[in-house]
C-alpha cells in the first residue's frame, strides 16, 4: 500500500466508528445469501444477536486505526487465525469473504466510495488476507505434523457423559479410528460441528477442554444454554445435551492461545464465572499431575451450589494440596453448611490472597465478569502483561 492509500483508509475510521456495524450487517447478509455453504461455518447464533457482526466491526475498524503498522495487531490476529484454524477455514475463502466486503463497501457507501477508495480497501484486504493466511498456514502445518495431529475435521465418539451440575455435562471424546490424538496445553479448545435438523446445515462452536492432556480422551463440558426473554436457547448446547453415548461427532485439533505453560513454575491466579470453569479444570489437572505443583490461587463464582460444576473435585484438590488455595462466590448460599461466601467476586477485598509476585492471572467467563475483574485487578497494580482473559464466542472485549 502506498501513503495515499493508507490516508485514505485512515480517513474512513469515522465512517466505521458511526456506521460500520450497518455495514458489516450489510456485508454478512450479502455474503451468506450469496454462499450459503458458508453457514456450515459461521456460528448463526452470533449472526442473529450480532455477536459476530460487532466483533468484525471492531476488528476492521482496528486494522483501519493501525493500518501504518499492522503487527501491533498480531496478538489479536493469531487468536482470530487460531479460530480460523479450528473451523478449518481456507485460503480461497479469504477471496469471497474479500469480494463481498469490497462490494458491501461500494454499494453501502454509494458516492463516497470513490474509485480511489475502493482501490485503497481493495488493497488492505489483500495485505490483511495474506498475513492471516500465512500465521494460519504456520498453524495448520504445526497441527498436522505433532504427534496425534490433524487437519480439518475428524470423527469423534462420546463414550462417556457426566453430569457435572445442574446445567453442565461432560463429554468424554474419543477418536473413531482408535489413532492417537493430539496433546494440547492446558486452557485451549476444540471445536465440534453437528447436524442442525431445524436449519438444515452444520454449525460449529468451541469448547475449552476441560481436563489435563492425556493419551485417550479429550474432555468437554458444555453448559445448556436456555433462552431469556427474546434470547433463544442455545441450538447446539442443547443438542450436545441429547447426544447420548455411542453418538460421533466430527472435532477439530486443539487451538487457542488462552493457555498456561506446564513447563513454566510461575504461580497462577485463576478468576472463573460460570461455566468459564472449564479451562480452569484444564489449568488445575495439569498442575496436580505435573512436577510443577504450581502455587495456585482460585477464585470461581456462580448462582448457586446447583449450578457449581466439578464442586466435589475442586473441594477435594483444596483439602488436599498444600499448592491449591480456592475460594467459591455463590450469589445465593445453600441453606447447608458451605464455605462458599455469598455474593459476587471483589478482588479488592481478598487483595492479600492474590497479590503474588511474577504470578499469572487468567480470568475466563461473561463479558462482562471479565471486565470487572480486570479492572480490579489493574487497579490493584497487576501488570497487563500478566493478566490473560478468554472470552467464550466472538471476541469484543478490548481490555489492553
Amino acid at each position: 500500500m502506498n501513503t495515499i492509500q493508507k490516508e485514505l483508509i485512515k480517513a474512513t475510521v469515522p465512517i466505521l466508528k458511526s456506521n460500520g456495524n450497518d455495514l458489516i450487517a450489510y456485508f454478512y447478509q450479502r455474503m451468506l445469501k450469496n454462499n450459503p455453504e458458508l453457514k456450515n461455518i459461521f456460528n448463526m447464533a452470533n449472526q442473529a444477536s450480532g455477536k459476530q457482526q460487532n466483533a468484525l466491526t471492531g476488528a476492521v475498524l482496528a486494522y483501519a486505526e493501525n493500518i501504518e503498522n499492522p503487527s501491533v495487531l498480531i496478538n489479536v490476529l493469531k487468536s482470530i487465525g487460531n479460530k480460523h484454524v479450528s473451523l478449518n477455514i481456507a485460503p480461497e475463502q479469504y477471496d469471497i469473504v474479500g469480494s463481498h466486503l469490497i462490494g458491501s463497501i461500494k454499494e453501502v457507501l454509494g458516492d463516497l466510495a470513490t474509485v480511489e477508495l475502493i482501490e485503497a480497501w481493495t488493497c488492505a484486504y489483500q495485505e490483511l488476507a495474506q498475513i492471516m493466511i500465512g500465521l494460519e498456514a504456520e498453524m495448520y502445518q504445526k497441527a498436522s505434523n505433532k504427534k496425534g495431529g490433524w487437519k480439518g475435521w475428524r470423527n469423534f465418539i462420546i463414550s462417556k457423559i457426566i453430569e457435572e451440575s445442574d446445567e453442565i455435562k461432560s463429554f468424554y471424546l474419543k477418536p473413531e479410528d482408535n489413532k492417537d490424538i493430539a496433546d494440547f496445553y492446558p486452557g485451549q479448545y476444540i471445536s465440534v460441528s453437528t447436524f442442525i435438523p431445524e436449519l438444515g446445515h452444520k454449525q460449529p462452536r468451541q469448547y475449552s477442554l476441560s481436563s489435563a492432556s492425556n493419551n485417550e480422551f479429550y474432555r468437554i463440558s458444555v453448559k445448556k444454554e436456555k433462552g431469556i426473554n427474546s434470547t433463544p436457547n442455545g441450538i447446539v448446547s442443547n443438542i450436545l445435551h441429547n447426544k447420548k453415548e455411542g453418538d460421533s461427532i466430527e472435532v477439530s485439533a486443539p487451538a487457542g492461545v488462552f493457555y498456561a505453560n506446564p513447563d513454566s513454575k510461575t504461580p497462577l491466579v485463576l478468576v472463573s464465572g460460570g461455566v468459564g470453569i472449564t479451562p480452569m479444570m484444564s489449568m488445575i489437572e495439569t498442575n496436580k499431575n505435573s512436577l510443577q505443583k504450581n502455587r495456585t490461587v482460585w477464585i470461581h463464582s456462580c448462582r448457586n451450589e446447583n449450578v457449581h460444576a466439578f464442586k466435589e473435585t475442586i473441594q477435594e484438590l483444596n483439602d488436599e494440596n498444600t499448592w491449591l488455595t480456592s475460594f467459591v462466590f455463590y450469589e445465593t448460599l445453600p441453606e447447608s453448611e458451605t464455605n462458599a461466601i455469598e455474593g459476587r467476586v471483589n478482588l479488592l477485598e481478598i487483595k492479600e490472597e492474590i497479590l503474588i509476585k511474577d504470578a499469572k492471572y487468567y480470568i475466563c467467563g461473561p463479558a462482562l465478569f471479565i471486565k470487572v475483574q480486570y479492572q480490579s485487578l489493574v487497579e490493584l497494580g497487576v501488570n497487563k502483561e500478566n493478566i490473560l482473559y478468554e472470552e467464550f464466542g466472538p471476541q469484543l472485549l478490548s481490555l489492553n
